[in-house]
């Protein structure tokens, strides 16, 4: 499929406005106009007009209104609309994948397994409908009893990131849907076009369904036109935000000074520690997809291989003769398995880092290298041999730079070095001894939110809760109970006796 049929089967003009709440799309006149460029070959998609003030003002009304009438639909009629979404997108897979790679960079396989997050998510919504269980408790006082129940939040805040412009959003919002609130979407400024899809997309069946105007809802614009009145407006009760920890710093300190909520979704510097007692097989494959997928530029790529020094020339000589068969090229070509970066500045930040790493007494095993390919956005992946504690290492390079660390002694040194970095969202270790393995798992093992085994860092499920600890933010989203962030929750005494007898066997006669 060309670029001309999948803009015309998902409904994106040469020029989309840029506000919509489900029925009408809206954007003031004369305010600045976004174009999105595809990374790989740089030339221009289409244009959004950007939301001004007066259309947010518009959307935040709205959605407000919605509220007031969704929450009060039962859960189970509003996980039958997720569910007929969910078919829309399996209807819409192949051209939702395709979009993403042509304004993303991700190869098409990659495009189409994010359009399956998607799907995989609106099932477990669905039945998470039906399954918003609250407890029920026993109460010291004769004849009575406590119960706690979950109500919908409001108003919802998703900012989400480039690099999954459309399964973060839907991790948000299926599950937001389900739990009776509604969403106010601002997309990555660099993937505007995936959100009118999407948005599109989910209108059709809200109009088919007789879903309130106001429940799903996008504000394209820049941070400082939408993320930020999102983050200070008192009306939105949560904001999930997903990017870097120093931008989910800003966000989360605006929200907490209006004792707002978030779930922050921020930085990872993901590590694979390998033992002697490693299947080297299986441990090569997840470290390349790891570094590479996504062109090294999801929150849970692998940046670092923490490994044994006895098997670490085995390993890295693998890894180079992996890296020399990577192809690099147009995500849509067969064979290709590295498409372009972002833009042309990630990818002179990932030629700065190769750098940078090699000034600090690294070494460069391959690749590192900027590629004189049309559109400025190819880079060859490289992996640098480095020491523990070289201060590179610590920061979350979003690039295809994976860091070699050897280790000499036992587990307890390898997860030394693994957590002396500030961020902890995803880790992994390879190995077949049983000491080893729990001892990662252990509370003195791996500080990050998702500990593997035999497993890479990269390529969570959406049945468990996904997040991580330290400077990723600590928020979670996807399965597990990570529902109840998107609601609140209400303790209820109740009292079916004659009597009112105060709770700790407190007298109080007058």
């Amino acid at each position: 499929m060309d670029k001309k049929e999948i803009l015309q089967k998902l409904g994106i003009e040469e020029i989309n406005l840029g506000a919509s709440t489900g029925s009408d799309w809206f954007a003031a006149a004369g305010g600045r106009v976004m174009t999105s460029y595809s990374p790989i070959d740089g030339e221009p998609i289409a244009q959004v007009n950007c939301a001004g003030v007066d259309d947010y003002e518009r959307v935040v009304r709205t959605a407000e209104e919605a509220f007031a009438v969704w929450r009060k639909v039962p859960a189970p009629k509003r996980g039958e609309v997720v569910r007929q979404i969910c078919l829309r997108l399996r209807e819409q897979k192949e051209y939702l994948g395709a979009l993403i790679s042509l304004e993303m960079g991700k190869i098409y396989q990659e495009g189409l397994g994010e359009v399956q997050e998607m799907i995989d998510i609106s099932d477990l919504a669905v039945g998470m409908s039906r399954q918003l269980y609250g407890l029920t408790m026993p109460s010291e006082r004769f004849e009575h009893r406590i119960m706690e129940q979950w109500h919908p939040l409001g108003p919802i805040g998703i900012i989400t990131a480039y690099n999954f412009p459309m399964a973060v959003w839907s991790w948000n919002a299926m599950i937001g849907a389900v739990c009776g609130d509604v969403m106010i979407w601002k997309p990555s400024s660099q993937t505007v076009l995936c959100a009118v899809a999407v948005q599109k997309l989910v209108q059709q069946v809200c109009r088919e369904q007789g879903v309130p105007e106001g429940v799903f809802n996008v504000l394209i614009g820049s941070g400082r036109e939408v993320g930020d009145p999102i983050a200070n407006d008192n009306r939105i009760k949560m904001v999930s935000f997903t990017g870097s920890s120093e931008v989910g710093r800003h966000v989360g300190e605006q929200v907490a000074k209006r004792f707002g909520r978030t779930i922050l979704e921020l930085g990872g510097n993901n590590a694979v520690i390998v033992t002697p007692h490693a299947d080297m097989d299986m441990a090569l494959r997840s470290i390349v997809f790891g570094a590479v997928g996504t062109t090294g530029q999801r929150c849970t790529s692998t940046r670092r291989v923490i490994v044994h020094e006895s098997v670490y020339d085995k390993l890295k000589d693998s890894l180079a003769k992996a890296y020399s068969k990577l192809k690099i090229g147009d995500p849509f070509a067969e064979g290709v398995l590295v498409g372009p970066m972002i833009d042309a500045k990630a990818a002179d930040d990932f030629a700065a880092t190769v750098e940078k790493a090699v000034q600090q007494g690294g070494e460069l095993i391959c690749g590192g290298h900027k590629l004189d390919m049309k559109g400025g956005c190819y880079v060859e992946p490289a992996i640098v041999g480095v020491y523990g504690d070289m201060p590179l290492v610590k920061d979350e390079n979003f690039c295809p730079v994976l860091f070699l660390i050897p280790y000499s002694g036992g587990i307890e040194e390898a997860l030394a070095i693994h957590n002396q970095v500030p961020q902890g969202l995803s880790s992994a270790i390879f190995s077949n001894d049983f000491r080893e393995v729990e001892t990662f798992l252990s509370a003195a093992g791996s500080d990050c939110g998702i500990a593997n085994v035999n497993l890479g860092t990269s390529g969570a499920e959406i049945g468990s809760a996904f997040g991580g600890e330290k400077e990723t933010g600590g928020g979670r989203e996807s399965g597990s109970d990570a529902w109840k962030g998107y609601m609140r929750r209400q303790t209820n005494g109740i009292n079916f006796s004659k009597e009112l007898p105060l709770a700790q066997g407190i007298e109080f006669t007058f």
